[in-house]
């Protein structure tokens, strides 16, 4: 089974960790997004995956030099320019000849949907697509999919206003078409393929979609990029912890190759050769690789990401920061930020909600 990865926008959702990383390349618990993602798509039976890429297409080729993730092959679609969903789909199909009914799946997006199941089940229907749902509480950022009593889909309405939404199914960013599909695609300019194709499949009477109750998550903003490494500590997806890692009675889990002087509470991640020192304290939190806490810090469910160090006294709460960052004595950051990799914030200030360096 083949499928496609779409990973070419800048992730400006993201910023300023993306600034100079695709957001699919930033550890989630350990382990790049995109792996996350491959490595769920191999659990049901995908082989060969081909990687839709327009923003730093190098950091991508430089990680993958012998063009796999665990067993799955990898191949590269490089854009031209910009041409949105749709069009993207069609340019990586080409590009790496792709002909039969494919996979392609968001590679922001982190879920447990079987797309065995999917494939199986656009096979007996025989539409020429078939979208997963997933519900949500509030489907107004989302493109909503209302369907009939046999999964034909009625309508595709992206963003809906508040309240007025007919379902709250919203469309997962999981999809099985046929290569017909990509002959509805225009090459010359962009296309969307939930704004333009959808709504002319619906027409067709050619779209079908399978609701799914199982863990979903778009990990493209900082509350969700959060989110979703916090719960793969917490079990709620089942993704893999690095190789090695242990978990303790709390449900937290460790690098055998960390030094833990300081209180862990659950659920948290402490990183190899991270360094959590006395009267530190941390709290259901992603502690990465080389990290330091230093003493009287407190990190309370944020991700503090590879190098960084939290000095004495610091605080940081609900919050991300980068790589090799520093956050100096008694600073404290609160209420979602997000602090940039390298970046190095003024002694005793205090940042709430705010994103440095931009």
């Amino acid at each position: 089974m083949k499928a496609i990865i779409l990973v070419g926008g800048e992730g400006t959702r993201l910023r300023p960790l993306t600034l100079d990383i695709p957001k699919q390349m930033l550890e989630v618990a350990g382990i790049s997004m995109l792996e996350r993602v491959v490595s769920r798509l191999a659990y049901f039976g995908v082989t060969e995956v081909v990687l839709s890429l327009g923003y730093r297409p190098d950091v991508f080729l430089n990680s993958y030099p012998d063009g796999y993730i665990g067993n799955v092959k990898l191949s590269y679609a490089v854009e031209p320019e910009p041409l949105d969903t749709a069009g993207a789909i069609r340019f990586a199909a080409h590009e790496s000849g792709i002909d039969e009914t494919m996979i392609v799946v968001n590679g922001d997006v982190l879920s447990d949907i079987p797309v065995d199941h999917l494939l199986e089940l656009h096979r007996d229907r025989g539409g020429l697509a078939t979208i997963a749902l997933v519900p949500v509480e509030d489907p107004s950022a989302f493109g909503v999919v209302p369907t009939n009593e046999d999964g034909r889909v009625t309508a595709f309405i992206e963003k809906p206003p508040a309240g007025t939404a007919p379902t709250n199914f919203i469309n997962a960013g999981t999809y099985v078409i046929d290569p017909a599909v990509l002959e509805m695609i225009a090459s010359n300019r962009r296309v969307s393929i939930e704004k333009e194709i959808f709504p002319k499949l619906v027409e067709r009477g050619q779209l079908f979609a399978k609701g799914y109750g199982c863990y979903w998550i778009d990990a493209g903003t900082p509350k969700t990029f959060l989110d979703a490494s916090l719960d793969i500590v917490a079990g709620k997806f089942s993704s893999p912890l690095p190789v090695g890692f242990e978990s303790d009675e709390q449900g937290n889990w460790s690098c055998p190759h960390s030094l833990v002087e300081g209180e862990v509470l659950p659920y948290s991640y402490i990183g190899h050769e991270a360094h959590v020192r006395v009267g530190s304290v941390i709290e259901a939190s992603i502690v990465s690789d080389r990290v330091v806490v230093m003493e009287g810090a407190r990190v309370e469910r944020s991700v503090i990401l590879p190098g960084a160090r939290i000095d004495s006294e610091a605080v940081v709460v609900n919050s991300i920061i980068g790589r090799d960052a520093v956050i100096p004595i008694g600073a404290a950051i609160l209420e979602g930020s997000v602090i940039s990799h390298l970046a190095s914030i003024a002694k005793g200030s205090t940042i709430k909600g705010e994103r440095m360096p931009m």
